[in-house]
């Protein structure tokens, strides 16, 4: 019986760790219909880890800029926020600020959820 080729699943490894991509690579490796892809092949599905202390290349925050957006994620307000970091409110206003231009997010919450989905935080 011929194995078909349509029902495949081409699966790419996109792992910052080797060490944990090996380790995914040899547990996937041996699914019937799951194949891995090659290098600079594209997948059908892909499994993907980045180093969350590396800030992807599109988006430069700075440091204040991170601490007050995690901050943020917790669902501190700007009073709060201004309290935990030792900064006055229109300085903590002009951060987040500068969080939604960078991230082109259109409130607190959007800019939270584009951090996240970016990898720029943890949810």
């Amino acid at each position: 019986m011929s194995e078909d080729k349509t029902a495949e699943i081409v699966l790419a490894l996109e792992i910052d760790d080797p060490a944990l991509a090996d380790r995914l690579a040899a547990l996937l490796g041996n699914i019937p219909g799951l194949r891995l892809a090659a290098p600079g092949e594209q997948g059908t599905a892909a499994i993907v880890a980045r180093d969350p202390r590396i800030m992807p290349e599109d988006i430069a925050l700075t440091q204040r800029e991170l601490d007050v957006l995690a901050l943020m994620a917790e669902g501190a307000s700007n009073k709060m926020i201004a309290r935990q970091l030792g900064i006055s409110v229109h300085t903590v206003k002009f951060h987040v600020g500068s969080l939604l231009d960078k991230l082109d997010a259109t409130g607190r919450t959007d800019a939270v959820a584009h951090a996240a989905r970016r990898g720029v935080i943890e949810l």
